[in-house]
């Protein structure tokens, strides 16, 4: 039986629905060549930082330091500072050789800080290439007078300007701590978003208890992550069209397989190829396969979304009926 994994994200035909998440192996293009032999569908290379442009010196230091704690990238394998250029070349440069080098889609990747920011280097990116464009969007509002509406407004009027500056697909990779997620999903769909990525994964800082200092510590996602992105996406399928990407504890086959079955179109992973590198790319692809073939799937298109919440036996599963079971389990095993 011939299985066909193809599937469709941001309106591009991807040959399978594994896409190599912006990091540290998607900034270099003998990496992406070995992402791209390994299987991967389509690349998101590492954010362009707006402070990385405007900021010189000292100021870049102190955002390295504290900032890049609030992105999905794996901070540890950062390149030093010196290593970092102020103007836009150096990532645009990327995108230039990323497409020469490469048959899959290339996808932008874009953190800024003010809304001229955002849509001068989203057109940018486009110009240079990009076959899509991924809003990587970190904002911490720690200013109790700014109230939760204002916080959404500021993600919906960014989205709504580099939506009429650029032409190419356009996806938000949003965090889950917004009050109405789906609330939320629907009005950036409806400011002109193609697409979600659930969701970005903010490091958190720490305490060292020797120095007394705040601390940026990195610590690779794992498989049990995964539940909050499989929840959201199995109830987000159920009332939106629009692409939805998987980020954040993708490991294995059956990571891929649960999200897809929630209802993903893509799955994205950095943290699982930091680990053991581009080849779990093409295992996963196997292990996808083999279960597909397993359950008499023909294609990635039959499988996806067929237990979204609205298509699954029991959709309060996905709602707060889960956590009342959950601890009615953990207490039988007690008594």
């Amino acid at each position: 039986m011939s299985i066909s994994l193809h599937t469709k994200y941001l309106g591009l035909d991807l040959k399978n629905p594994l896409v190599a998440s912006a990091g540290p192996l998607t900034g270099r293009i003998d990496t992406l060549m070995k992402l791209e032999e390994a299987g991967a569908a389509a690349v998101v290379l590492p954010s362009l930082f707006e402070e990385e442009i405007v900021s010189e010196g000292v100021e870049i230091a102190l955002l390295y330091d504290y900032q890049n704690e609030g992105f999905a990238e794996a901070q540890s394998y950062l390149p030093e500072m010196e290593d970092y250029h102020t103007g836009p070349d150096t990532y645009l440069r990327l995108v230039r050789q990323a497409k020469q080098s490469l048959t899959i889609p290339v996808i932008g990747s874009l953190n800024g800080t003010s809304n001229g920011g955002w849509i001068q280097y989203g057109r940018m990116i486009e110009e240079a290439g990009a076959d899509a464009l991924e809003l990587n969007i970190y904002y911490l509002p720690t200013d109790p007078d700014t109230t939760s509406l204002q916080v959404e407004n500021q993600y919906l009027e960014l989205v709504s300007g580099v939506r009429g500056a650029v032409s190419i697909p356009l996806a938000v990779k949003i965090g889950p701590f917004f009050s109405s997620i789906a609330n939320m999903a629907k009005r950036l769909f409806s400011t002109g978003a193609d697409g979600l990525v659930v969701f970005n994964r903010f490091l958190q800082p720490d305490i060292d208890l020797e120095t007394l200092a705040v601390e940026p510590r990195l610590v690779l996602s794992s498989s049990d992550e995964l539940r909050l992105p499989l929840r959201w996406i199995a109830i987000l399928r159920s009332y939106f069209e629009q692409s939805l990407a998987a980020t954040t504890g993708v490991h294995n086959p059956e990571d891929v397989i649960k999200l897809l079955l929630a209802g993903a179109d893509v799955t994205m992973t950095t943290s699982g190829v930091l680990r053991h590198g581009p080849g779990l790319i093409s295992d996963i692809l196997v292990g996808l396969r083999t279960w597909l073939e397993e359950k008499e799937y023909v294609s990635v298109e039959q499988m996806k979304g067929s237990m979204s919440q609205r298509n699954s036996p029991d959709p309060a599963a996905f709602e707060r009926a889960n956590y009342i079971r959950t601890i009615q389990s953990y207490s039988s095993k007690i008594a």
